[in-house]
């Protein structure tokens, strides 16, 4: 029952930061700051990584391996933002940061829907199949593609991140 309780926070966490991710996203590409969105996208995305370690595993996982991965991006993506205000290269390592962080998310996302949909379960039982690898090409392509318009675009007026 605790484990429950615990998944579906986590869960709801999870979708959090990908939908305040997906605006801080559109922000960028708009040039816009975003101040607010960007905070609950990094403190969600942050705790999304952190309560994933409470599950109860057996070994080395691929969850595990990507919330390693997940948090030098998060921790890079904080201090071009904060610390660093944007300036300079901080600005480009600050959208790389955050795009990275979205798509490991949208990753999970993902996984997660083959997993528990009975549909697309149906489709891909191993996440092996063409329909699952060629969803996660899709979900990286536009990732990539959007991290480098946002990169072009996101040009915001100077001021001190809130």
């Amino acid at each position: 029952m605790i484990l429950q309780i615990y998944t579906v926070i986590h869960t709801l966490i999870s979708l959090i930061a990908i939908f305040t991710g997906l605006i801080v996203l559109s922000g960028m590409i708009g040039s816009e700051r975003l101040d607010s969105w960007t905070k609950w996208f990094l403190i969600t995305a942050v705790a999304t990584t952190i309560t994933g370690f409470f599950f109860p595993f057996h070994g080395f996982t691929p969850a595990i391996g990507l919330g390693i991965i997940s948090l030098p991006f998060l921790a890079l993506t904080i201090f071009a933002r904060y610390p660093k205000h944007l300036a300079g290269s901080w600005r480009w390592i600050y959208v790389i940061g955050a795009v990275m962080s979205l798509y490991f998310n949208l990753f999970v996302l993902v996984v997660q829907l083959f997993e528990k949909v009975p549909a697309l379960h149906a489709i891909a039982l191993t996440q092996t199949e063409s329909p699952f690898k060629l969803t996660q090409l899709a979900v990286l392509i536009v990732s990539i593609l959007l991290a480098i318009v946002a990169v072009v675009r996101f040009h915001p007026e100077p001021g001190r991140a809130v």
